[in-house]
Formats: C-alpha cells, structure tokens, sequence
C-alpha cells in the first residue's frame, strides 16, 4: 500500500479473470499507453479467497486524465482482455487522507494482506477524524494503513484500503471491526462489491 502518493488520484476497478498472470503479462505491454494517458503507478491484488478475482489500482497524474481513460476504447480491451462481456464499475477518486498507524520505517510483514471497500459513509472529513481518534484501537486489532479515497461524482462515496498484519487479525476485524469503521457495515449495500481480501501480486511504476 505504499504505491500513491498523498493527494494522489486513483482508478480502481474490482473484477474476476480466468488467468491472473496472463492478465498481467498484457498490461506490462500496455506501460507506453500508460504513460500517455497519465499513469504513474499500476498495483493488482489478488483475492486470498475468491480465485481470480483481483482488484487493480491506478495511480493517476491529472483528473483529466481519468476521463481520457474511462472514454478512452483501450479501456474495452482490458476487460476484453479479462475475459468480461461488461465493463464493471470503476472508482474515480483523489486521497483524502493516509493514516500510518505504525512506524513507517516497519517493514510490511510478509503476511500482511489489504483489505478494499468502497461503500458510502455521512461525512466524509468526520470519518478521518473518527479514525485518528481511534487509532490506538485499529493498532491493536492489527490495522497498519488506512488509505481513505473520495470519488469525483459523489462526495460522500468512498474507497478505503487497510493493511492489516496478517489473516487472522483480518478475520477478528471483519467480524468485530472498530465502531469508527463505519464503512464495514455498509460494504455489501447497493451497487457496491463485496469487500475484497487479498495480497499484492504485481506492480509497476511507470515513468512519464
């Protein structure tokens, strides 16, 4: 989760692939359309229990550069890639606040795993202040990061990713989260995926 900057902005796209690797042997032939188009940074992840599925993460220079993407005809070859008949949704949105709530020298633990939502919470500035507050609780229960993302077309829309030391620890929080994560009780509303679980399984940084 060290891969966006700080006010960043970011494209993420959550979906399911027959072939995870073969998925991204394309895109690392893509790094040129990356680059033109504003990329700075690509991570996938991989879910730890739903096979195939994979949450891809896009850091991107400039907002315009998310309309060029999003009405752009590579962004059907992707998925035509991927082997889906339907674009699935897309979170076009900027960093709202990266909360560290370990020393940031730590290494990342090689268990570590992250945790994705995106959900729609009241207020938007009153949840990161709710979790600096409870900081000291997300610590104990095993959270290490806490990415809080805002999308472009609705203020009170969210994509939040956690990284949390191990599966375990992931388990007792998706069970009992802290009452300031009020996110996790609305992960599965609407029309937003289920939470995603996974680990890191490839990245790229692309100059520009």
């Amino acid at each position: 989760m060290r891969e966006h900057e700080p006010h960043s902005l970011i494209l993420a796209c959550d979906f399911t692939v027959d072939d995870t690797d073969r998925m991204w042997r394309w895109i690392q032939g893509q790094r040129e359309a990356l680059a033109d188009i504003g990329t700075h940074h690509l991570v996938v992840y991989a879910s730890l229990w739903e096979p195939g599925r994979i949450l891809v993460t896009t850091g991107i220079r400039q907002q315009q550069s998310i309309r060029r993407i999003v009405q752009s005809p590579t962004i059907f070859e992707w998925f035509d890639v991927a082997g889906l008949a339907d674009i699935p949704p897309i979170f076009g949105g900027e960093v709202v606040e990266k909360i560290d709530l370990v020393d940031t020298a730590s290494p990342t633990p090689t268990d570590a795993v992250v945790l994705g939502v995106i959900s729609s919470v009241s207020d938007v500035t009153a949840l990161v202040a709710r979790v600096h507050e409870a900081a000291a609780s997300f610590r104990a229960a095993g959270v290490r990061k806490v990415w809080i993302y805002r999308a472009f077309d609705d203020g009170q829309e969210v994509m939040i990713l956690e990284e949390i030391d191990d599966e375990t620890h992931l388990r007792r929080w998706i069970d009992k989260p802290d009452a300031a994560a009020e996110w996790m009780s609305r992960a599965r509303l609407g029309v937003y995926p289920p939470m995603f679980v996974g680990r890191v399984a490839h990245q790229m940084t692309i100059d520009s």
